[in-house]
């Protein structure tokens, strides 16, 4: 399966399996070991309590554009009654991707076919400026995601519980994953066989 950085940043929200909603962004060192692991070029990055604000904000502004990109479907049930207006997320968005201007590079190794590869066009100094770089990163991400073929497949999961989003991979699809589509069917099927009367 295609992974998506956006779809993997704004998935950092999940049902946590007890009926609420978990963060796995919850403090300084989870944020560290999510880019870690999702970005490996920043493998050196060691996030700060700054660092962290400014991701979760990023993510905030585009679980609100997910939203809007599923309509008139609804959105994630894990911030459907609190999402960001659109156009503040749009602009959230685009600001955080303009962090750190980058410009396109050619690079043509030996034996290799040339391609274009974005880099910054001034490399930010220190601890601030590699958080930047990352929050602009996960911006562009999530700008490329938006734009691109990928949102018109683009899905809240409707299982009971689950929050999550998911790019649809095949027609019939309507679960992020099999396990979602199991519990949305146990759940049909108590609500088809419950007993007259009982409580839901």
């Amino acid at each position: 399966m295609e992974r998506y950085l956006a779809l993997e940043l704004v998935s950092t929200v999940r049902h946590d399996g007890d009926g609420g909603v978990a963060d796995d962004l919850g403090d300084p060192s989870a944020l560290t070991a999510w880019v870690r692991e999702h970005v490996p070029e920043h493998g050196g990055f060691t996030a700060d309590d700054a660092a962290l604000t400014d991701v979760l904000a990023l993510r905030r502004a585009v679980r609100a554009l997910f939203a809007r990109a599923v309509a008139p479907a609804p959105p994630s049930s894990a911030d459907a009654r609190r999402l960001m207006p659109a156009e503040e997320a749009l602009a959230h968005l685009n600001a955080a991707a303009a962090r750190v201007p980058v410009v396109p590079r050619l690079v043509w190794e030996a034996q290799e076919a040339p391609a274009a590869r974005l880099e910054p066009a001034v490399e930010p100094a220190g601890r601030a400026g590699a958080a930047a770089r990352i929050v602009a990163e996960l911006a562009r991400a999530a700008v490329d995601f938006l734009a691109g073929p990928e949102r018109e497949r683009l899905r809240a999961c409707t299982a009971p519980r689950c929050v999550r989003y998911f790019v649809k991979s095949h027609g019939r699809q309507e679960w992020c994953k099999p396990s979602c589509g199991n519990r949305a069917r146990v759940a049909r099927h108590y609500r088809r066989h419950r007993p007259q009367g009982a409580p839901s």
